[in-house]
C-alpha cells in the first residue's frame, strides 16, 4: 500500500476529505443532489513550525481535527434543518459569530467530558480496589481494564443508534475511497465497493491507541497522593495523544510486521465504527475526494514506481 496523505471524516449524510491545507465537504441533500464545498485551511508560520515538532504536532492535529470536524458537521446538518428566513448582512454576521462561539464551547465541553469519562472515571473506580490490592501495577491494570470496558461500551451503544449507523456507512465509504486510491485502482464506484472499509490511519484507531498508551503511562505514576495522581493523569493526556498520533502516522507509512500487529486492535474496532455503504454514499465520497485530490496523477506515479 502507498501513502496518499489524504484523510477524511464522515458527516451527516456526507463525507469530508482533507488533503494538506485544503478540504472538501460533499453532502447528499434531501433532494438527492450532491453539493460540494471546498475550503482552504490557512496556517500561520507558528502553526507550520508546530506541525514539525513530534508529539506536539499530535496534540495540535487532534484539536484542529475536532474544530474542523465540528465545523463540517454543522455545515452538513444545515441542509437538514428547517428552512430559515433570509437574513440581512448584519444578522448573518451575528449568526455566524454565535455559531462560532457555540462550536468553541461544544469542542471544549466534549474534551472535558471525554477526559472525565474515559480518563478520570476509571481511576476513581479503581480506588475501590485499594482496600484489597496493594500493588500499584495491579491497580493500574485494573484501571486500564475499566477504561477499555467503558470505551467499548460507548462505541457499541452509539453504534446502535439509527442516525449513527448512517454516519458509520459514510465512514466506510470514506475509508474505501482512500484504500482504493492507495492500492493504485481507478476511483470509480465498482473499485471503491470492492475495497476494504478498514484503514490504519482511522480516528477509531487513534482513540484505541490513546486508551492503550494511557495504561502504560499511568502505570508509571508512583505517588501516595490521590490528588497528585489525578493531576498527573490530566497533565499526561496531551503527551499520550501526541504519542498515539506519532504511531498512527508511522502505521500509515509502514508495512512493518510489528506495526501491523499493533494496528490490529484498532482495525477490529473499525468493524463496529464503519459499515458497508450503498452506491449513493460511495458517489458522495468520490465527489469529496475529487474536489481536493488529483487521484489520476497519484495512481500514475504509483504505477511508474512499480515498473
Amino acid at each position: 500500500m502507498s501513502y496518499s496523505g489524504i484523510g477524511g471524516q464522515a458527516v451527516m449524510e456526507g463525507v469530508m476529505m482533507r488533503n494538506q491545507d485544503k478540504y472538501a465537504v460533499a453532502v447528499r441533500k434531501p433532494d438527492h443532489e450532491i453539493v460540494v464545498d471546498v475550503q482552504q485551511c490557512k496556517s500561520s508560520k507558528g502553526e507550520e513550525t508546530v506541525k514539525k515538532i513530534p508529539i506536539i504536532r499530535g496534540v495540535y492535529s487532534f484539536i484542529s481535527s475536532l474544530v474542523l470536524g465540528m465545523r463540517t458537521l454543522m455545515y452538513s446538518a444545515s441542509f437538514y434543518e428547517e428552512e430559515e428566513k433570509e437574513l440581512n448582512e448584519e444578522e448573518q454576521k451575528k449568526k455566524e459569530r454565535k455559531e462560532s462561539m457555540e462550536m468553541g464551547l461544544t469542542v471544549c465541553l466534549s474534551v472535558v467530558l471525554a477526559v472525565a469519562v474515559f480518563m478520570l472515571l476509571p481511576y476513581g473506580l479503581s480506588l475501590f480496589f485499594e482496600k484489597w490490592i496493594a500493588s500499584p501495577t495491579v491497580l493500574a491494570l485494573i484501571e486500564g481494564v475499566i477504561r477499555v470496558i467503558i470505551f467499548l461500551a460507548y462505541i457499541i451503544l452509539i453504534a446502535a443508534m439509527d442516525d449513527i449507523k448512517r454516519v458509520y456507512m459514510y465512514h466506510g465509504a470514506e475509508h474505501k475511497c482512500i484504500n482504493c486510491i492507495e492500492h493504485g485502482k481507478e476511483l470509480n464506484t465498482e473499485n471503491v465497493k470492492a475495497s476494504s472499509r478498514l484503514h490504519k490511519r482511522c480516528g477509531t484507531s487513534f482513540l484505541f491507541l490513546v486508551v492503550f498508551i494511557s495504561i502504560l503511562f499511568f502505570a508509571c505514576i508512583r505517588t501516595d497522593s490521590v490528588a497528585l495522581r489525578f493531576g498527573l493523569r490530566v497533565l499526561l493526556i496531551p503527551v499520550i495523544a501526541g504519542v498515539a498520533y506519532e504511531f498512527l502516522r508511522l502505521a500509515g507509512r509502514s508495512e512493518n510486521c510489528v506495526v501491523n500487529i499493533l494496528s490490529k486492535p484498532g482495525l477490529w474496532l473499525q468493524k463496529i465504527t464503519t459499515r458497508e455503504p450503498d452506491e449513493d454514499m460511495i458517489e458522495v465520497a468520490i465527489a469529496s475526494v475529487e474536489a481536493v485530490f488529483d487521484w489520476k496523477s497519484y495512481i500514475e506515479k504509483i504505477n511508474k514506481s512499480e515498473l
